[in-house]
């Protein structure tokens, strides 16, 4: 071995567990506020849909929906309305205002017809 993986073992951790990109996929949790939860997803639902502004935020959860699946549609909306919502949390502590394409060179997309 290389020692990558020789030096993430140790006894608390479980080997097969330790590999790097091994890790196990989490379920959708049910925690949090229910009101809450259900705004972020319909959000969500609105920035990924055809109606959604061009933004780094709906060009990421597109990718991740075209990723394939057999609910890749429905894990993509859950994952927006989660990066959203640490998005919502990170300006309001902050106070930064909101810039769609922040990290973009490219230029807007067209709208999806």
């Amino acid at each position: 071995m290389c020692g990558g993986v020789a030096r993430l073992e140790s006894p608390s951790i479980d080997p097969a567990k330790a590999r790097l990109f091994d890790q196990p996929q989490m379920h959708i949790s049910k925690e949090g506020d229910p009101y809450l939860r259900t705004l972020l997803v319909q959000g969500a639902q609105h920035i990924l849909g055809p109606f959604g502004a061009d933004c780094y935020l709906r060009r990421w959860g597109l990718k991740l929906a075209e990723r394939g699946g057999r609910n890749s549609k429905k894990r993509a909306i859950v994952a927006t309305a989660r990066k959203l919502a640490v998005l919502l949390h990170h300006l309001w502590v902050s106070g930064e205002v909101y810039e769609p394409l922040h990290n973009s060179n490219q230029r807007a997309m067209p709208a999806a017809a």
